[in-house]
């Protein structure tokens, strides 16, 4: 049950449109539910932190995916899965008629994303090569669905670093930076040296033998000369995401008391 349901039904009661029984009813699930034999959702997890809670379907059954993925529609209006196949998605297709499949990045969405607070900032994602895209497009997509607005700044690496300069003025008036690279993993250190806002840095898989599934990236980026750099973990965008949007929702320095 997410913070506007919950809103939703305090005030109801509070004018007294809604008995307390039968808010006590429509609160039931409330913190916890569980979904079959398989699954507890943390039906609480939108009050605390802001969030819901996402489906991560790497090594869960289909079946089991489209029944959380069925539950957290119905109990937020709309649902997100990270890493679906597409045994995930058809699976929940079958339960959820909306349900949409974005292929590159493996996410399935079940109704809108959140209205854009502030336009006027925005979070640049940024790929060192094509190659890295699907693990940006999580971390977009996911910057999306909690409410951030997103500019892509994709294949911009330093192998050919006039493609980057190209665009230093959308790169320097970002809020926050997401930028993912495989290979070598050096854009980070390379963009956090042009901008003042934080820099989430996101190691990709992507490389020949000696880049060791993204662990060559990881050490670089962990490694890295630049400051306000931010490192998570081999691919994961929704990290990235998770994290760049709450500093890209949080009051400038100076405007907390405007």
């Amino acid at each position: 049950m997410g913070t506007s349901r919950i809103e939703e039904i305090l005030s109801a009661v509070r004018d007294g449109t809604l008995l307390v029984p039968d808010a006590l009813s429509a609160l039931k699930s409330f913190p916890f539910e569980a979904v079959g034999e398989h699954t507890t959702l943390d039906t609480h997890r939108d009050l605390r932190t802001g969030a819901e809670e996402v489906v991560f379907c790497q090594g869960k059954q289909p079946g089991h995916v489209a029944e959380i993925v069925e539950r957290l529609a119905a109990l937020h209006g709309r649902a997100l899965a990270t890493r679906a196949s597409r045994d995930h998605y058809d699976s929940v297709r079958l339960r959820v008629a909306d349900a949409v499949y974005h292929e590159m990045s493996g996410i399935i969405t079940v109704g809108e994303p959140k209205t854009v607070k502030e336009p006027g900032r925005y979070v640049a994602v940024l790929t060192g090569g094509t190659s890295d895209m699907p693990v940006a497009e999580e971390a977009a997509l996911v910057l999306g669905w909690m409410g951030s607005r997103v500019e892509r700044v994709y294949d911009v690496g330093v192998a050919g670093l006039h493609r980057l300069l190209s665009r230093i003025h959308l790169v320097q008036g970002a809020n926050v930076l997401v930028v993912v690279a495989g290979m070598d993993g050096a854009l980070p250190s390379v963009v956090a040296g042009m901008v003042s806002r934080p820099v989430v840095a996101v190691p990709t898989s992507v490389g020949y033998g000696a880049a060791l599934g993204g662990f060559a990236a990881l050490l670089t980026m962990l490694n890295s000369c630049a400051s306000g750099v931010a490192v998570v973990n081999i691919d994961n965008g929704f990290g990235a995401a998770q994290f760049a949007h709450r500093i890209n929702e949080a009051p400038l320095a100076g405007t907390e008391n405007s």
